[in-house]
């Protein structure tokens, strides 16, 4: 007894088309992505995804030429395709082996005395070789995609044979001539049939299994064949159910997609199964193949979000890196403070991840140039700097020359102020190169705390008298303190004259005592003449009396100045008196200017009666 396959019957297991398309599409499209990642431009970014980095932690250390050599075998072999793994791997190791050599150079430039902040490596001659041999083995990889491309065309031609020879023989057997043989030659021949265009891979599969349940449905078959043909199939597909279910497991996502698209074409290469199971067996494995495909998705949304994340974060560190303002790196510190933050940025880039491939190249090469100028920029700023410390360190040496003409003097005042003078000077000139610098100022402080100390032993016995000096003065202040408040007016005032001639006579005191001396003698005779009410201008004549006693050999100067300034006094009263001639107090304003002129002519006879005063005090000076 044979059965015909109705036509909806067979609906189901077209059904396997549209959703098994998605996944048809993301093998081929997976595929695809992997020959365009292999072929892609070569990069100077050298930070490696994770699967490179496993690769490149298991290889062995080898030079960069053996590196450069093993590119160009691969790139002369036929197996491009294949060393996709091997070629990342060796573009890692020689970046890292570049970037050792900066290293060990910048280090030996180090040890050689030179600074690290102006170290510049030189030129890379090994890159010119290897970016030409990456660029063989990409053009390898394109002319394998071309190839690929006429393969898959010539195999969708072939397909569209068989089913042309499927359609024929679907007529013969309505006509009741089927031809099993023949039917399951072209079947084999169809499996044999490889790769194809996957715009087209839906629409012929579609066509295929279509011709096949009709081919089926017309064969005259006993039910034994039929069920034993339908018994297989669901075998074969119950076990490609139980596969997908076990890759809901797998730990890695990707590699759980590309098996379950490997079980999606094994599960459509499969011959139907019997009508009341179709649907039950479809179900389940689209139940697998939908969790799956959500997993795999969700992977890569997560991981285009990071890679959006990582495309910010390094739009940041250039950004920084430009915003860098040149015109304020003005010093050596200045330079080396932002030198250190550029590194810092330098290796946080390193740290983040990739950005999405369209624009992964274009951000490092963005970086790199902001990298670039600024590194040019400072080595301009310390070639100019080193002009500067040169001239410095000659300006320093000549100090030194100067110091050491000048520490065996005697004369000790005039040379002291020569050699604070060249102190000074010392201070205002810039920096100098580090490995001058604690020999040059040992040997210029040396020799002024040479002068300096044999100016000390000299000058022993000053400090003696100074010292003496100091006692007589503070026994001064401790008399003044001790005048007797009770006691008449007239015996105070004797007391004070007596004791400020005194104080005038003594010499000096040492100069770090001076003005806390001073200090305390004025507040003293302040305190007695706040005391004794005398007036201020008397107050004065005290205090230029003590004054004037102390500068003997400028008492005349001082009378001839006095001299000017009582004549320039007089002028200016004459002049006020004859204004006050010429202003009517007939209004309320012109009186109240009367005023205020009449109270400066009176300021100023009093003022001029203080300077007559100083010019006898001056001249009773003189006469002793």
């Amino acid at each position: 007894m044979s059965e015909t396959l109705k036509p909806d019957a067979m609906l189901n297991e077209q059904n396997i088309a549209s959703t098994t398309e998605q996944a048809v599409n993301a093998a081929t499209n997976e595929k695809v992505a992997v020959v365009t990642d292999a072929t892609s431009e070569v990069t100077e970014e050298i930070i490696p995804d994770d699967s490179v980095s496993e690769v490149n932690s298991q290889a062995k250390q080898v030079t960069r030429r053996e590196i450069i050599e093993r590119l160009q075998a691969i790139a002369a072999g036929e197996d491009v395709l294949n060393s996709k793994a091997e070629v990342e791997m060796l573009k890692v190791q020689f970046y890292k082996l570049r970037s050792i050599e900066i290293d060990n150079a910048r280090k030996e430039f180090i040890a050689e005395g030179g600074d690290a902040a102006v170290f510049v490596p030189e030129n890379d001659t090994l890159e010119g070789e290897f970016k030409d041999a990456m660029n063989v083995i990409k053009e390898k990889r394109s002319a394998w995609l071309q190839q690929q491309a006429a393969e898959q065309q010539a195999n969708y031609e072939a397909k569209l044979s068989v089913i042309e020879e499927l359609k024929e023989m679907v007529a013969k057997a309505e006509q009741g001539s089927p031809a099993v043989n023949d039917f399951k030659a072209l079947q084999a021949r169809w499996k044999e049939i490889k790769n194809v265009p996957q715009d087209k891979v839906n629409d012929l599969w579609k066509q295929y299994q279509q011709l096949v349940e009709q081919f089926y449905d017309m064969l005259k078959l006993n039910i034994e064949f039929r069920e034993y043909d339908f018994k297989k199939n669901f075998e074969i597909k119950a076990r490609i159910c139980d596969a997908a279910e076990a890759l809901l497991e797998e730990k890695d996502i990707v590699s759980a997609s590309r098996q379950l698209q490997q079980l999606h074409v094994e599960f459509r290469d499969a011959g139907p199964v019997s009508p009341e199971l179709r649907e039950e067996v479809w179900a389940r494995f689209k139940a697998a193949s939908t969790a799956i495909n959500k997993r795999h998705q969700a992977h890569f949304e997560e991981k285009k979000e990071k890679e959006r994340e990582n495309l910010e974060n390094k739009t940041a560190i250039c950004e920084a890196i430009e915003q860098i303002s040149f015109d304020e790196l003005t010093s050596y510190q200045a330079w080396s403070d932002k030198t250190q933050e550029v590194l810092d940025l330098q290796a946080k880039w390193k740290e983040i991840g990739f950005a999405p491939q369209k624009m992964n190249l274009k951000i490092f090469e963005r970086f790199r140039a902001a990298c670039d100028e600024f590194f040019k920029r400072k080595s301009e700023f310390f070639k100019n700097v080193k002009a500067s410390l040169a001239e410095n360190l000659e300006h320093k040496r000549q100090l030194c020359e100067a110091a050491e003409q000048l520490k065996e003097s005697e004369d000790w005042k005039e040379t002291a102020e020569k050699l604070s003078a060249l102190q000074k000077e010392w201070r205002g000139i810039g920096a100098i190169p580090q490995k001058y610098s604690d020999a040059l100022w040992k040997r210029f402080i040396g020799a002024c705390d040479y002068f300096f100390e044999r100016r000390n032993k000299a000058t022993s016995s000053q400090r003696a008298v100074e010292l003496e000096n100091l006692k007589q003065k503070r026994a001064v202040i401790e008399s003044l303190k001790a005048i007797d408040a009770t006691s008449p007016a007239e015996e105070q005032e004797a007391a004070v004259s007596k004791l400020t001639k005194e104080w005038s006579k003594v010499g000096h005191v040492p100069f770090k005592d001076k003005d806390k001396l001073y200090k305390e003698y004025k507040q003293t005779l302040d305190a007695i003449y706040e005391r004794l009410q005398i007036s201020a201008n008397e107050r004065k004549l005290s205090e230029f009396r003590s004054n004037i006693a102390k500068n003997g050999d400028n008492l005349s100067r001082e009378r001839d100045r006095l001299i000017r300034q009582y004549e320039s006094m007089k002028v200016e009263i004459k002049t006020y008196e004859n204004n006050l001639g010429f202003l009517s107090a007939s209004n309320k304003k012109g009186a109240n200017l009367v005023d205020v002129m009449y109270q400066k002519v009176e300021k100023l006879k009093s003022d001029a009666e203080v300077i007559l005063k100083k010019i006898r005090l001056v001249e009773e000076e003189m006469e002793k």
